[in-house]
């Protein structure tokens, strides 16, 4: 609670109310003070519904643990309010948006293929990809033709509550979950414990002499005792297997739900007829050990998610904003760009942003997962997440709140782990075939038991539902994929999709960029010469770099603190160089030897400059920017040939420059003075002649090559445009991580390979012997949970070093 001579926080959201804010809201005949117009209007959205009481009984003691939201507008419109969708939506391409959805009651794949259905067939929505193992949904829309409340809206109408990713909120949510779990645990435990003492009783024959109405009792207190687990415990599977037939398809819970009721039923037949055979042990034992499995499921869920959750609950709720009066805290989502804001040492940085001061060291260790600290300059981007090493410095915010990288990161996590490779995609058409096989021979050994001996048709059939239930099956590729990604993950390799584990299988060939690849991308000038003055170079070199992105434009923008300013667009002519013509009629040009000896034939002969400036009249300038080889590149490279795979060098820079590199490396195969066309052409080639192709480039000009290629890699330095072509983002800048993806994706490829061998094996070895009557119904659900369990345990060891 806040002191009296404190000044009152946010009546919504309890944050401090920023300097110079004058927002009120009324209630209960009082105006409240809102930090913004976004609390101001979801605060008068939930007076309007008549929903006053959520703000009478929040604790106010505890604002980082008070939901922004009463439960009762987790699907009205106000979730299509621009300031409320600043905490969850980012701005895509092409008018498009998108956020993750935390989808709370999804329990199997086939709840998955039914929301992502639902919304595919929604105008407006472009994609929709559920995360089975988070039980998220990433959903990228139209905001012109449908609003988010509209998808909530439909998704509730199957029977899915859904509502905006909060990370601060995915521990609570994960707790409410092990509570339920662990309440239905409880009373399944005390009910299998109770009614196994009386079952082995009439088992063993301990009273087998009891009159029939002892025995009719002792029925009648296993039916009290077995009622709530049926009937509370197992709801999970019910639900679960409603929403199957409601998707009009087969999951494992449906044989689940059968076995369940129809023991329930036949049990309960025989209590009021006083004759015939009770399942209530095996009923409440079944469901015991189905629990947890399915417990320990989570848990393993709860840690594989944790790493990437974290990365956002670590984020800072506020931040020291300049203003002509001083500093002012504000909340992060009411940044805007063009703020500057003051960060403090140790402080994390709340968005990305141009560094103003003249020197920062920041641990980026939240984004790369290495902890010593960079050194950036004036000028720089430094990015949200990042921590302050040193002094106190200033940044210009370009973006926040959902439009950062981090937020970037997370989302294209997450698209990661929704996204299902073709093996899971044939694992689930077979587990959906193996439901059906199931029931049909589930139903031919009850007609045949039936006709042996009737009084053991329903255990033996209710014995076959159980061990066969392809829950193991369907965990296999999922547990393997997740475990996969967030391996790579800690060690600083952000994985887009599932196409890693698809294109190693046969992978032959890796094409390589030299600049910013193999080489570190720290340009310096080691020589120049200059044809006139040069701080008039300097001036107009920095001004026409100051449009570029390539990596060479760096130690060129810093020629000069005065710029010459353009008010014409440079254009940036791909793989030569920047080409202007001023309001004056000067025409320059600044780039390759080759590409200024189009005016000029002598600018190519001496190859020792790489980067020249001319008019049409003159050459002006020359440069020669040399960058080092990465530590570790030959050492990467000489791995990868020894496991066979081709390495090809193919670059833009001139010949002589790619023909030294290669020489260092060991690279016969290289190709140089490369047009982006030539290197598209090139890996086109490759790919009709039969090879799997990777390429590894962070180049502006890389972007169409890393598109073509069946996995494309990049660095977290390169441009906008290749990190966006790339399906693989290394954020540790160390080369070596080509290594660790393979060897990753193959150890991932041969986890799924025992996953799948197992559950098959097991379930096609169980299926005679239940089938035979061999064992109980009980001892079927534990071999079915350990099955599961040995699958999530093997997966698990993906993520040892």
């Amino acid at each position: 609670m806040t002191e009296k001579n404190d000044p009152k926080p946010c009546f919504h959201c309890l944050q401090p109310i920023p300097k110079g804010v004058d927002l009120t809201v009324t209630f209960d005949g009082t105006p409240q003070p809102v930090c913004c117009a976004g609390c101001q209007a979801v605060a008068e959205t939930i007076i309007e519904h008549g929903l006053s009481a959520y703000y009478k009984h929040r604790d106010l003691d505890k604002p980082q643990q008070t939901p922004i939201l009463p439960d009762e507008l987790k699907n009205l419109e106000v979730y299509d309010h621009p300031d409320v969708q600043k905490e969850f939506v980012r701005e895509l391409e092409g008018d498009l948006q998108q956020a993750a959805l935390t989808i709370s009651n999804i329990t199997c794949s086939a709840c998955a293929w039914l929301i992502e259905r639902e919304l595919q067939a929604t105008p407006g929505v472009t994609k929709a990809i559920v995360n089975l193992s988070s039980q998220r949904l990433q959903v990228t829309w139209d905001p012109r033709q449908v609003g988010i409340s509209d998808m909530i809206k439909r998704l509730a109408a199957i029977g899915y509550q859904a509502r905006p990713f909060q990370p601060n909120q995915q521990e609570q949510q994960f707790s409410r979950q092990r509570k339920g779990f662990i309440r239905r645990l409880g009373l399944a435990g005390l009910a299998t414990m109770q009614v196994m003492m009386l079952a082995f009783a009439l088992y063993f024959g301990v009273v087998s002499d009891l009159d029939d109405t002892t025995r009719q009792y002792i029925w009648s207190v296993s039916l009290i005792f077995a009622t709530p687990v049926i009937l509370y415990s197992a709801q999970p599977f019910y639900i679960g297997a409603l929403r199957a037939l409601q998707a009009k398809t087969l999951n494992m819970d449906v044989p689940v739900s059968i076995a369940l009721l129809g023991a329930y039923t036949a049990s309960v037949y025989a209590v009021t007829q006083g004759s015939g055979e009770v399942y209530f042990e095996s009923i409440s034992m079944f469901t015991f050990f189905l629990l947890s499995g399915r417990y320990l499921e989570l848990l393993a869920k709860e840690k594989a998610l944790r790493f990437a959750t974290n990365r956002l609950t670590l984020m800072p709720q506020l931040a020291q904003r300049e203003t002509s009066d001083g500093l002012e805290s504000v909340a992060v989502k009411q940044l805007h760009v063009g703020d500057v804001i003051v960060v403090n040492p140790g402080d994390t940085l709340a968005a990305d942003g141009q560094l103003l001061s003249d020197e920062a060291w920041l641990d980026e260790s939240l984004l790369s997962g290495e902890s010593v600290p960079n050194r950036k300059i004036k000028g720089q981007t430094v990015v949200a997440g990042s921590i302050n090493q040193q002094s106190a410095i200033r940044i210009r915010v370009t973006a926040a709140a959902q439009q950062t990288v981090l937020a970037g990161i997370v989302a294209m996590q997450d698209s990661a782990l929704a996204e299902k490779p073709k093996v899971q995609q044939v694992i689930d058409k077979v587990a959906s075939y193996f439901v059906s096989s199931i029931l049909v021979i589930a139903t031919l050994t009850f007609l045949v038991w039936w006709w042996i001996e009737p009084e053991h048709a329903l255990w033996v059939t209710l014995a076959v539902l159980v061990a066969t239930c392809p829950c193991a099956l369907s965990l296999a590729a999922p547990t393997a994929i997740t475990g996969t990604i967030h391996r790579l993950n800690r060690k600083g390799i952000l994985v887009k999709g599932s196409q890693v584990l698809e294109s190693v299988k046969q992978l032959d060939v890796i094409c390589f960029d030299k600049t910013g690849t193999l080489t570190e991308g720290k340009f310096s000038i080691t020589e120049r010469r200059d044809f006139i003055e040069p701080e008039q170079i300097n001036q107009l070199v920095a001004g026409m770099e100051a449009y570029s992105e390539h990596p060479l434009a760096l130690p060129l923008k810093q020629l000069s603190a005065t710029p010459r300013p353009f008010k014409e667009q440079v254009r940036m002519v791909a793989g030569s160089g920047l080409e202007v013509v001023t309001e004056q009629g000067e025409h320059y040009r600044l780039g390759s030897p080759a590409f200024i000896a189009e005016w000029h034939p002598q600018a190519a002969a001496e190859t020792r400059f790489n980067v020249v400036l001319a008019s049409k009249q003159q050459l002006l300038a020359q440069f020669t920017i040399e960058d080092n080889l990465r530590d570790d590149a030959k050492q990467t490279l000489d791995t990868l040939q020894r496991q066979g795979i081709r390495t090809l060098l193919v670059s833009g820079d001139d010949n002589g420059r790619v023909a030294a590199t290669a020489s260092q490396l060991n690279m016969t195969e290289y190709y140089g003075e490369y047009k982006p066309q030539q290197k598209l052409d090139l890996i086109k080639s490759l790919q009709q002649s039969g090879n799997t192709v990777w390429m590894i480039g962070d180049g502006l000009n890389d972007g169409p090559v890393l598109a073509q290629a069946h996995l494309s890699m990049t660095f977290a330095n390169a441009s906008d445009l290749a990190k966006t072509a790339a399906d693989v983002v290394i954020l540790s800048d160390q080369l070596n991580s080509v290594e660790e993806v393979i060897r990753s994706a193959r150890k991932s490829r041969v986890i799924m390979r025992q996953n799948f061998t197992w559950a098959v094996a097991y379930n096609v070895s169980i299926l005679p012997v239940a089938a035979l009557g061999i064992i109980a119904p009980w001892v079927a659900a534990l071999g079915m949970s350990l099955s599961s369990l040995l699958v999530i345990a093997n997966s698990l060891r993906l993520y040892r070093e």
